[in-house]
């Protein structure tokens, strides 16, 4: 799975944004926290949901492996949701 080409990533002043562009049916602007902007950027290339959890758990300790993957999902479904994964 792959973040579609019609979402832009940009983070300004430390706030990380996704937005369409206009070939894109979701018509807004989604503002992500740092950890679903990880798995965003993760998304800019083809990839699976356990290969983005394990970069998620390699990057930030402390978290178990079913939290990390609850959360993976979520953020995806979130996304698949708008449109944003090809």
């Amino acid at each position: 799975m792959k973040l579609a080409k019609n979402f832009l990533t940009h983070t300004t002043n430390g706030e990380n944004y996704m937005v369409p562009t206009a070939e894109a049916k979701f018509k807004g602007m989604v503002k992500s926290n740092d950890t679903a902007a990880f798995i965003i950027e993760c998304l800019k290339t083809d990839t699976t949901e356990d290969e983005i959890v394990d970069k998620l758990l390699a990057e930030f300790s402390g978290a178990d492996r079913e939290t990390v993957k609850r959360d993976v999902s979520c953020v995806i479904e979130q996304l698949k949701g708008i449109g944003a994964i090809e």
